[in-house]
């Protein structure tokens, strides 16, 4: 007699680190929001982290690198830690654009970002060591999850546009194998100022001149993937440049996704301290993360193309800052129309931080929004508008914050998002 593999005598357990793994709240949402559009409704999709490539192509040179370098048969597999031409090149691009000397060998090529950070993990954490981390951010409780480490979580605040303080977090680091933060901040856009990431910097030495060599250091991890995109009088800061002694305790993670709007290409970079980005390699070779080949010879003609580079970035900037202030400015006119809604002005990334405070509000029908989900559900059914609540990136449930996506807004189409926006609050009691 056969027996069917959904026949519940079947015992099909898994690993409690498997069976535990929470969801992407985000991919749920975006579910939700696909549904919708399914079936013909016009929806104004602020959720995903990405770009419509019709609205922000790749650099064309770029894109003519790898087509040349498919041309030209670039598809076997390349080294472990990413062909030596594009290591090369990204020594060259921090040190040119940034001031950061990291040779080719303290730096590590992945498909995209999301593997280098999986490794990071890996390398530093044993189980049950402890991940401190700020909410909102973006999976750093999955990651901590998938190493079967612990987490500690400091929810931040809007009177810090929602980074992290050395205040804040001081009292858990004695008890932290690694800090993991993020700047310009997913899902925020808002950014560390020099000061603020300083004392960070300052308190992270200090603890690891308190451990000395008893203990296994205090390491930071600084994913910087959207550093390019800072707007206005924003700049970007980094660890290592304010405090030099953190070369020894700082994991870069970076790439060309945001910054060229190539999310698809999948090529990233992690570059830090010569022994962990060796043992990153050897656990991301067994994975067999790589980055295509044809897209890592392409991209390391590209980044020593310095003027094409120029050109390309003050456009797209320019593209993204128009449609970050245009719905800044829509949510603060509405605010100053009595609406119970806000927003942090934007300083970088793709990302506006919006506030919806409607728990309480009653629907015309009667409904009462009585929580966040409530009103998620009400924007995007009535309003025809979808954003991500922070309580996806850690905060608290009764967070009444927002991240809005400017990478698929059509910039013609905003005005009318805010017709609806103000038609659907207006109904609201």
């Amino acid at each position: 007699m056969s027996i069917s593999l959904h026949d519940p005598i079947i015992n099909q357990k898994v690993s409690e680190m498997a069976e535990n793994l929470i969801g992407s709240e985000i991919i749920k949402l975006a579910g939700e929001v696909k549904a919708k559009m399914d079936k013909g409704e016009k929806i104004h999709n602020l959720t995903i982290g990405d770009f419509n490539p019709k609205i922000f192509p790749i650099p064309t040179e770029l894109k003519n690198e790898i087509i040349k370098a498919y041309e030209n048969e670039e598809t076997n597999y390349p080294p472990a830690n990413g062909i030596q031409e594009l290591r090369d090149a990204v020594s060259r691009f921090l040190h040119t654009r940034e001031g950061l000397e990291y040779n080719a060998n303290q730096i590590l090529i992945s498909g995209g970002a999301r593997p280098l950070i999986y490794a990071v993990y890996q390398t530093l954490l044993d189980p049950q060591d402890k991940v401190l981390f700020p909410v909102p951010s973006w999976n750093n409780n999955h990651y901590t999850h998938l190493s079967r480490g612990q987490q500690i979580f400091v929810e931040t605040t809007p009177e810090n546009k929602f980074m992290p303080t050395a205040a804040e977090l001081k009292p858990f680091i004695s008890e932290a194998s690694l800090l993991a933060v993020c700047s310009p901040l997913n899902p925020t856009g808002t950014t560390f100022t020099e000061q603020g990431l300083k004392e960070i910097c300052e308190m992270v030495l200090e603890e690891n001149r308190k451990r000395g060599s008893s203990r296994k250091p205090l390491y930071l991890l600084y994913d910087q993937i959207y550093w390019t995109l800072t707007f206005g009088d924003t700049q970007h800061v980094d660890p290592v440049t304010l405090c030099p002694d953190m070369k020894n305790y700082t994991i870069y993670i970076d790439g060309i996704s945001k910054s060229f709007a190539a999310t698809g290409v999948r090529v990233g970079w992690a570059f830090g301290p010569q022994k962990i980005i060796d043992k990153m390699k050897s656990i991301l070779s067994h994975v067999g993360a790589w980055s295509p080949k044809a897209e890592q010879v392409a991209t390391a003609k590209y980044l020593k193309n310095d003027k094409a580079i120029d050109t390309y970035l003050t456009s797209f900037k320019d593209e993204v800052n128009q449609r970050l202030v245009a719905f800044y400015n829509g949510i603060i006119d509405l605010k100053n129309q009595g609406f119970k809604v806000d927003a942090i002005a934007p300083e970088a990334a793709i990302y506006l931080t919006v506030n919806f405070n409607l728990v309480g509000k009653t629907t015309a029908d009667g409904k009462l929004l009585a929580t966040t989900a409530d009103v998620t559900a009400y924007l995007l059914d009535e309003a025809k508008i979808a954003i991500v609540p922070f309580n996806a990136f850690g905060s608290s449930k009764d967070s009444t914050w927002y991240r809005l996506s400017v990478g698929t807004a059509v910039l013609s189409e905003i005005d009318e998002l805010f017709v609806q926006l103000k038609a659907a609050l207006s109904k609201l009691k």
